[in-house]
């Protein structure tokens, strides 16, 4: 899998599978591209949803904190890790009025297939043409990065994760809305 997505990028590819292999949260992930200023509006979005109702956009969570996190591709087990950790967590998220909302290129059917085998309850949203992943600072390759942003109830967004571990990630998100909150742990 890794040689399809780093076909040509030649020591991008070889400096971002040392990170990877070693688990390093490192700045050369933010080699998708620029990312969205903190404290400004996050940038907006409204795709396709495995749910079939239609688009799923972020203003349709205003008023609520939403975990905004892009991942490659659906049945990889870095992947399947990550949204399997959010959903065993979902319950805490609730508690902390935070919308889970998983965003990859895989389409529309691969995101209902992923979530009825993961028997995931959060939205994955398809952008196929990786518009907002782009928008997000989180592409490289024809690929979405492993990377996650907060956005808080008024649409701005408040924090950023960067080449994420996904067996520990979702308390690592849990732990910083705790933070941004004000919740006393």
């Amino acid at each position: 899998m890794w040689k399809s997505i780093f076909k040509g990028n030649g020591i991008i590819a070889l400096i971002l599978s040392v990170c990877l292999f070693f688990g390093v949260s490192s700045p050369v992930f933010a080699l998708g591209g620029t990312q969205p200023t903190l404290n400004e509006p996050a940038p907006e979005f409204s795709l396709p949803s495995n749910d079939g109702d239609g688009k799923v956009a972020l203003d349709d969570f205003r008023g609520k904190w939403v975990v905004v996190y892009f991942y490659p591709q659906d049945f990889t087990p870095g992947c399947t890790l990550e949204a399997q950790r959010f959903q065993r967590d979902l319950l805490e998220y609730e508690k902390r009025n935070t919308q889970i909302v998983g965003i990859s290129v895989d389409d529309v059917q691969s995101h209902e297939d992923f979530c009825d085998a993961e028997s995931l309850k959060f939205p994955l949203l398809a952008d196929t043409d990786g518009r907002v992943s782009k928008a997000y600072g989180s592409w490289l390759s024809g690929r979405s990065l492993r990377h996650t942003y907060i956005v808080n109830p008024d649409g701005l967004l408040v924090a950023t994760f960067l080449g994420v571990r996904p067996v520990i990630h979702s308390q690592e998100v849990l732990a910083k809305l705790d933070e941004l909150q004000g919740i006393q742990g």
